[in-house]
């Protein structure tokens, strides 16, 4: 059965109920588990529990640092296009606004790899919009072979290719697929994507399958927080993550949490959250999810991001530019997709993670682990 299906047999009124009437002692049983149950998600997301977010969060990173150590994976991404044929209400490379597209021809991406290699990544996710005439599958083969040297893990967010598309892109040197649903909504999606591709809920949904099925090492996922109540969308995210992990368990997880951010289009999100709403999510998922990473980027500011480094989040973006040409060079004019928050350079993120006792892996993978060997 795929998560489209079983998605379709969700009562999402009936998990937002009982997020609501969670008392103490679900919390305290919540808690108390080795492995949390769903029940047991919807009472750490609860109201209940955001009361108790210190034990969630004293939680939430011993379990952390029992399954990953006191690391912390850097990566950055890279952004490649921003011209888009579709019109989600909340980007800033909707189809609707009047911003300078551009996509990099392979040269100028081999630039931007340039930069980021000499600031110490070897972890970069190629990010672009959505538009099949100018980020095709030959397009993105012939960028993916051009900096592949450059770095020991590659990962892709792009418009979505089906699994035999995918399973070229793995074959190139992509080892991970970043691919957010936004939002588990049916009916809020539709109202977020009025027009182009990813207006269709199910072929988004269905796309992470796509990934999973051509053999991608790690599959990541994300709701946008703020175009729906994030409790409930935080249940249905945690849902799809554990579906994942049980059909593609050779595969990692891994789990963003994306607040939306200032646009050029001026989007106010209907249901913002606040900074204690992120951390109870965080600390919440963690506890469902004890293996999977969790990731946090440059759209928080400074402090939060501190606060998470030791929290839950094992995964963070750090000096990022969210246009095409933002790296290698300051005066790009292409239009961005997200304003950013914290603009603190790799160094400096580096450090603050060596003070607070964390060790930040700029490497924590390399291909040739997969690589067959000689008899």
């Amino acid at each position: 059965m795929s998560f489209l299906e079983a998605i379709s047999k969700v009562d999402t009124a009936t998990i937002a109920r009982c997020i609501d009437s969670a008392s103490d002692a679900d919390v305290d049983r919540a808690l108390a588990r080795k492995q949390a149950s769903f029940d047991d998600i919807l009472a750490l997301l609860s109201p209940a529990a955001a009361h108790r977010l210190e034990e969630l969060a004293e939680r939430s990173a011993a379990l952390t640092r029992m399954r990953f150590g006191c690391t912390m994976t850097l990566y950055a991404p890279l952004y490649v296009s921003n011209e888009c044929v579709n019109a989600c209400v909340y980007c800033g490379f909707s189809r609707r606004l009047q911003i300078p597209r551009t996509t990099l021809d392979v040269e100028a991406v081999v630039r931007e790899a340039d930069v980021l290699r000499s600031q110490g990544f070897r972890h970069v996710l190629l990010v672009s919009g959505e538009n099949p005439r100018s980020v095709d599958l030959r397009y993105l083969l012939a960028v993916v072979r051009a900096i592949r040297t450059h770095f020991h893990a590659i990962s892709i967010e792009t418009g979505p290719f089906d699994t035999n598309g995918y399973a070229l892109v793995a074959k190139a040197g992509v080892d991970g697929l970043a691919l957010y649903q936004e939002t588990y909504l049916a009916h809020v999606y539709r109202a977020m994507h009025p027009v182009g591709p990813k207006s269709r809920f199910d072929r988004r949904i269905e796309a992470i399958e796509c990934g999973g099925q051509a053999g991608f090492r790690s599959l990541g996922i994300g709701a946008l927080l703020g175009l729906s109540p994030f409790r409930v969308e935080m249940a249905l995210l945690a849902l799809h993550a554990r579906y994942l992990s049980q059909r593609f368990w050779k595969s990692r997880i891994a789990v963003s949490f994306p607040r939306i951010r200032p646009t050029p289009g001026g989007f106010s999100p209907p249901h913002p959250l606040d900074d204690r709403d992120l951390v109870q999510s965080v600390c919440a998922m963690r506890l469902a999810l004890p293996d999977a990473d969790l990731v946090l980027s440059t759209r928080e500011p400074p402090h939060l991001r501190d606060g998470l480094m030791s929290l839950g989040i094992t995964r963070m973006s750090a000096g990022s530019r969210t246009n095409p040409g933002g790296y290698a060079s300051e005066h790009s004019r292409s239009g961005r997709q997200f304003a950013i928050e914290d603009d603190r350079s790799p160094a400096e993120i580096a450090r603050v993670l060596s003070q607070k006792g964390l060790e930040p892996l700029w490497k924590d993978f390399d291909r040739s682990i997969h690589a067959p060997t000689s008899p």
